[in-house]
């Protein structure tokens, strides 16, 4: 017989050791630059999270696209602007690669910057010094400039709510060659030049007409600009009609304190348009986003167009995966998990915290795999009781009512371990800073020893590690049934999906950056 205390299982010597230290000084694994490079694209903000500040994350990310090629580096900011729906590392990332040799930056600056406001914050980083220049240079300004004459009159005048720098700071650093004489009166217009009027935008035209006289129609431009305006009832369900949908969203109580839903049949005309699919699809927007509108709204919101939030929730979480088989929800609800899931940013910071965006992505999951089991997390596992008919709302606020603790991300592994329990995926939902089941550096981590025992009665199951928060380490080695992703727009479902139905490999996060198109 084969001596036991030589020939060990795969529960011993033969899992792999952890290599580096998470931000509670614990043993954990360190992702490689690709994948780090990828989480850090879809979670960071570059603002001050539970582990870390908002410097430490830029010098981070600084160091990782260095690391890879500048191709792979466009791809990754590409990702992260039309997948991720990030703002700021889109443009940061965008900076960095205009200060390698490479056609990359040229390639994918059309593909990150689609607005006036990302075209605001790429020129706010580069001018910052932040990625290692304090002005334009060559290549961004032609960019810039590019970008400028490619713009609608619509896209220049959305592009001019904002400061630090405004448009027209923008305007005047980069001098744009007009093409045409309405270009150049609309350009000085904008810096607050002497133009011709005659030349203007029939869009900008109508805008001056209205500051002059209320009496005028309604132009189609950003509300912002008018709300220095003396505006009456009917001037505000004009812009109702005709804001988008993200206006709409983040303004219903602006709306409702300037009287719009005492008009008849106002409020059902816009909770059509809130619960309108295409329209939710089109606006890209974060299920948690609607989660804090639907929590934040006035009473004085009607009924129905508050319901129309929960509709719009319904819809943005249209591809949440079913997956066959038993499947454990993993969310944490550890300290560190009351954080903002944006970090904190003075006078900006979100109410979104971690620990309600792990809520919501466990009940989103929960809702389309309804025989699915909970294991909260903090020092242990938490039992909670969770009606399965309740909304998604409901369900995520009971989970995020948890709150507090050490973290153990070991823990909800070792109970399905001692329980001999059938297991074919498992999803955590973490910032993975796991510090209370820390184990000698070097050896496995507690989170691979008790994945290791549920392997040994499951061969086929697998484990997704959803990363929240940027901090480049995970408590799981990445072999080919663990997947360590990370974010929390929509897109996750899908690598979740494709990885579940054995479409895709561990490696599968990193690929969907590689195969984007530069």
């Amino acid at each position: 017989m084969a001596n036991k205390a030589i020939f060990k299982s795969y529960l011993g010597k033969l899992l792999p050791g952890t290599d580096t230290k998470n931000h509670e000084g614990a043993a954990a694994y360190a992702l490689t630059a690709r994948e780090a490079l990828a989480q850090y694209a879809v979670t960071g903000t570059f603002n001050n999270t539970f582990y870390a500040d908002g410097a430490d994350q830029l010098d981070a990310v600084r160091k990782l696209a260095l690391e890879v090629e500048p191709g792979f580096l466009g791809k990754v900011a590409i990702h992260a602007a039309e997948k991720g729906h990030m703002k700021d590392m889109p443009v940061a990332l965008l900076a960095i690669l205009s200060g390698l040799e490479s056609d990359a930056f040229a390639r994918a600056f059309p593909r990150v910057v689609k607005s006036g406001k990302m075209l605001r914050g790429f020129v706010q980083v580069m001018r910052s010094g932040a990625t290692g220049r304090k002005s334009l240079g060559t290549r961004p300004k032609k960019m810039v400039q590019a970008w400028l004459e490619r713009a609608s009159t619509e896209q220049i005048l959305r592009a001019m709510v904002g400061n630090d720098p405004s448009l027209g700071d923008v305007i005047k650093m980069v001098h744009p060659k007009p093409a045409s004489e309405e270009r150049r009166a609309l350009y000085a217009w904008a810096i607050g030049k002497p133009h011709d009027h005659a030349a203007l935008p029939d869009l900008v035209k109508a805008l001056e007409a209205f500051r002059r006289d209320q009496t005028n129609p309604v132009p189609d431009v950003p509300f912002q600009m008018l709300t220095s305006l003396p505006l009456k009832r009917e001037h505000w369900v004009e812009i109702a009609r005709k804001g988008g949908w993200q206006m709409l969203r983040q303004n219903l109580n602006t709306l409702a304190r300037n009287g719009v839903f005492a008009v008849e049949g106002f409020a059902e005309e816009l909770a059509a348009r809130l619960a309108d699919p295409e329209q939710v699809r089109r606006a890209k927007v974060f299920p948690y986003q609607l989660m804090m509108a639907w929590k934040m709204v006035d009473p004085k919101v009607p009924a129905m167009v508050r319901d129309a939030l929960q509709d719009a929730m319904q819809t943005a979480i249209g591809n949440v995966p079913a997956v066959p088989g038993h499947v454990v929800l993993c969310p944490d609800v550890s300290g560190s998990m009351s954080s903002p899931a944006t970090g904190f940013r003075k006078g900006a910071t979100s109410t979104v915290r971690c620990i309600d965006v792990a809520g919501l992505m466990t009940a989103a999951l929960l809702e389309r795999n309804p025989k699915a089991r909970v294991l909260p997390f903090e020092n242990h596992v938490v039992n909670v009781d969770l009606n399965r008919r309740d909304s998604v709302t409901t369900k995520a606020d009971k989970l995020a009512a948890i709150g507090g603790g050490g973290t153990n991300c070991s823990a909800p592994l070792k109970k399905l371990a001692d329980e001999k329990a059938k297991v074919d995926l498992v999803v955590f939902i973490s910032d993975n800073q796991s510090w209370m089941d820390a184990r000698p550096n070097g050896q496995a981590s507690g989170m691979m020893v008790e994945w290791a025992r549920i392997k040994a009665r499951n061969p086929a199951a697998k484990l997704v590690c959803l990363d929240i928060q940027p901090y480049a380490t995970s408590q799981a080695a990445t072999p080919a049934e663990v997947l360590n992703i990370g974010g929390f727009s929509d897109a996750v479902f899908s690598a979740i999906s494709t990885f579940a139905s054995g479409k895709s490999g561990a490696e599968s996060w990193v690929k969907t950056i590689e195969d984007t198109v530069l």
